[in-house]
């Protein structure tokens, strides 16, 4: 056991606040990273963790000493890495937003973990906003504005957005020509997961960008249901082209207002600074680059995009 492995079960304790979950993470046995802990705090002569029967927090020298170990391992598994062109190893833990994952991940990850054998990948899906060292996640690839400043993100691409109906709603209210003519119309009301409340259509007129809070009888907070409530004919909704192919494919939905069409939403994966140098990371988020420079329905020009 060396100064590395106790810097390691310190640091992952700390953003676990879990002696037992961070066992996990390092695939080693919970009493060995107690033991660790005790090594540590006996040669700093100085206690860093507060453990309590439901928590462990750090202590104010265990703050020091965490950012100074963060930079520390980082830089050590950069050099490391460097010199040794070592092949990746260990757990990677992604969240990803769901439909993102399902249409353009999820099916090219057995080709990302066939060139890296020694990692194993841990997926799970969220629309939120995710806590990536008290939950344990590398990186998360989300559509929309970034808007987390602690967080380090890294566009990747920028998707096509369309306004559309159902052809049951456009045979009953008409088909707007016009920004004007929204007054008549209704809207789906998207209810953003970070605030709670509906988010605005937004258009693109004369070379901005113009929010507009249309009437609505209906609102919803998950993607799917958006999709299908614009299918029941229940109002105009806002999504990425992609989302709703077969839709437009067969019909159950038509794009309207082609002059005035959304602002398109990045893609984008983000990390926290301490995963920053993380080799890991580096090679999925270069991964996931060239996979999305790949993909349809991108647009050439940068832009706003509406906040998932």
């Amino acid at each position: 056991m060396d100064r590395f492995q106790e810097m390691q079960a310190f640091v992952r304790i700390a953003e676990r606040g879990s002696f037992s979950l961070a066992a996990d993470d390092l695939g080693i046995p919970r009493p060995t990273v107690t033991n660790l802990i005790k090594r540590l705090e006996k040669r700093l002569g100085a206690r860093l963790l507060e453990r309590t029967t439901r928590q462990v927090r750090l202590t104010h020298d265990g703050e020091a000493y965490y950012t100074r170990c963060v930079r520390l391992l980082a830089d050590l598994e950069e050099a490391d890495g460097a010199f040794r062109n070592a092949t990746p190893k260990g757990l990677l833990s992604v969240n990803m937003q769901g439909t993102l994952a399902r249409h353009f991940v999820m099916p090219l990850l057995p080709e990302f973990l066939a060139r890296y054998p020694e990692l194993r990948l841990h997926v799970s899906e969220a629309d939120r906003l995710v806590d990536l060292v008290r939950e344990g996640v590398d990186c998360v690839l989300r559509a929309g504005v970034l808007r987390d400043s602690s967080l380090i993100g890294r566009q990747i691409a920028l998707m096509e957005q369309v306004t559309v109906a159902s052809a049951g709603y456009l045979a009953t209210h008409g088909e707007p020509g016009s920004m004007a003519d929204l007054e008549q119309h209704y809207a789906v009301d998207y209810i953003s997961s970070a605030t709670g409340k509906a988010m605005p259509m937004e258009f693109e007129v004369g070379g901005s960008t113009t929010e507009l809070f249309m009437r609505s009888v209906m609102s919803v907070t998950g993607t799917e249901l958006y999709t299908g409530a614009a299918v029941a004919g229940a109002g105009l909704i806002q999504v990425p082209r992609y989302r709703i192919v077969d839709e437009l494919a067969d019909g159950r939905l038509q794009v309207v207002l082609l002059d005035f069409p959304p602002p398109p939403m990045p893609v984008s994966v983000l990390y926290s600074h301490s995963r920053q140098l993380s080799p890991r990371v580096r090679l999925f988020t270069q991964w996931l680059t060239e996979l999305f420079s790949d993909v349809p329905f991108q647009v050439k020009e940068r832009g706003r995009g509406l906040v998932e």
